[in-house]
């Protein structure tokens, strides 16, 4: 089973891709939406989360305040490392576990696995293939204000926050320049994919 991780920091267009690849055929997990998951009422995630950060951090139903924690992980980096070692084995204890049913599924179907935090989480899992979604740091501040309506104080403080582009960069087999307009990223996306059919590994470049 060809295992593709793509990453890229906020804004960088990684999600365009991933959809790009979905509907070629690929199967995608996407880290986010797992991480979702493990943070629902119930969840041991999320009581470990409470129990780290008391209860400010959940909203009266039980469910997590996003906004509440983000604003404290992005302001304070003991919190962040704290909330990641909570987060980070779970995901990565759930999406082997999603890898291995896929195998058995289909063994010859690619897996992509959508994480943002490749680096910092799991830059040394055995991936066939590290393809990075680029675009320079300007680039993400600037659509984090624009598409998503945040302050470029906020912006440049999400951005600062994830690995550095080098970072990104220097763990790559492949780069999709995403800097561009939406149609090049998507054809970016189907090169790869034309690449990733012919050859899994060879597809470096």
């Amino acid at each position: 089973m060809p295992l593709v991780a793509l990453t890229g920091g906020i804004a960088s267009g990684k999600s365009t891709i991933a959809r790009r690849l979905a509907e070629r055929g690929a199967l995608v997990v996407d880290a986010d939406a797992v991480v979702r998951e493990l943070q629902q009422p119930g969840e041991p995630v999320l009581a470990a989360i409470a129990e780290r950060f008391g209860a400010e951090v959940l909203l009266p139903d039980g469910h997590l305040d996003r906004a509440a924690l983000g604003a404290r992980i992005f302001a304070e980096p003991a919190a962040r490392r704290a909330l990641n070692a909570i987060v980070h084995p779970a995901v990565q204890a759930e999406t082997a576990r999603r890898f291995r049913e896929a195998l058995e599924a289909d063994p010859a179907r690619f897996v992509v696995y959508d994480v943002p935090l490749l680096v910092e989480a799991r830059p040394d899992d055995p991936w066939d293939l590290v393809v990075v979604a680029h675009a320079p740091a300007e680039v993400r501040v600037a659509r984090l204000v624009e598409h998503r309506g945040m302050d470029e104080a906020a912006a440049r403080e999400r951005v600062g926050a994830q690995a550095s582009d080098a970072q990104r960069l220097a763990i790559a087999d492949v780069v999709v320049a995403t800097d561009g307009t939406l149609e090049e990223t998507i054809a970016q996306a189907d090169a790869l994919w034309e690449r990733l059919s012919s050859d899994p590994v060879g597809g470096r470049s």
